[in-house]
């Protein structure tokens, strides 16, 4: 990869970003594309967020991704968002177009994409959404999108998954109830359970969201959380012979999306994911 004056940098905002694939997807994607970009991380505290926004539009930065804890928060800080991203209350890819900077949602897409890689049918089936973040509130809005049945929202803060089941009901005319993470645990059946939080990522490997006995319950288990490969969700879905996945396959649809909007082209998923395995 050559860097000359004219090279296109892009990024990837977030707190923590050390353990991204991001930068080996898109470089590589670059590269194989001929085209003269450069991706990188900037790990940017919460505080740091509107600062960090209006440096990366004051220096031209191309465009750059989104990942927690900024999906919800960056909102207030670009110049328009696309009808989708609003509804969906959360930007992971944003567009710097001569200095307006557009945002936009390719997470509810590459989820979507990923379970059909899975071939994994939702439609008319019951959902756990753990989690009432940016990430939930894409995975929710895809559920409701694809046909579910039901959503459940499970969250540390009542608030929040009360906000986004109202909406989620209002919206989509789906049924959509929440609890707390613990309740969780009161349930006795379980179809569908996916992880949007970030218990479970690297380096906090040894934490899960919910208990082992919850898991053993679901017939399909998501982790969005896709370093490690394997978290102790997985590992409990594994241990009781679950069908389960992780978030690599979501990273990797959704990438190429935000890939499209920068470049005009999707990249190459099959060479991405051989780029992928030869460094994990």
């Amino acid at each position: 990869m050559k860097i000359d004056s004219t090279t296109k940098v892009f990024g990837l905002i977030g707190h923590p970003v050390k353990h991204s694939l991001s930068p080996l997807i898109h470089n590589s994607s670059f590269e194989k594309l001929n085209f003269n970009g450069v991706y990188v991380v900037f790990d940017v505290a919460p505080e740091l967020l509107e600062n960090a926004v209006k440096g990366l539009k004051a220096l031209g930065i191309k465009g750059f991704n989104v990942t927690v804890p900024h999906k919800e928060s960056v909102m207030n800080y670009l110049d328009f968002v696309t009808e989708e991203a609003e509804k969906i209350g959360a930007v992971n890819t944003v567009v710097n177009e001569n200095g307006i900077l557009k945002g936009y949602n390719t997470d509810v897409q590459g989820f979507i994409d990923s379970l059909k890689e899975l071939k994994e049918d939702v439609r008319g089936r019951k959902a756990f959404v753990l989690g009432a973040g940016g990430a939930s509130k894409a995975i929710c809005f895809a559920l409701a999108r694809e046909g579910v049945e039901s959503i459940v929202i499970a969250n540390r803060t009542l608030n929040k998954a009360r906000a986004l089941a109202e909406y989620i009901r209002e919206e989509f005319k789906v049924k959509c109830d929440y609890c707390s993470i613990e309740e969780v645990e009161k349930f006795n059946e379980i179809d569908i359970l996916i992880n949007t939080t970030s218990v479970g990522m690297h380096p906090e490997v040894g934490n899960s969201p919910v208990s082992e006995e919850v898991v053993a319950k679901a017939n399909f288990v998501y982790d969005l959380i896709y370093n490690p490969s394997e978290t102790l969700f997985l590992k409990y879905a594994r241990k009781n012979g679950v069908k389960s996945a992780n978030g690599l396959s979501m990273l990797v649809n959704q990438a190429s999306y935000a890939f499209y909007l920068w470049t005009g082209e999707f990249f190459d998923k099959d060479f991405v994911y051989e780029k992928i395995r030869g460094e994990m």
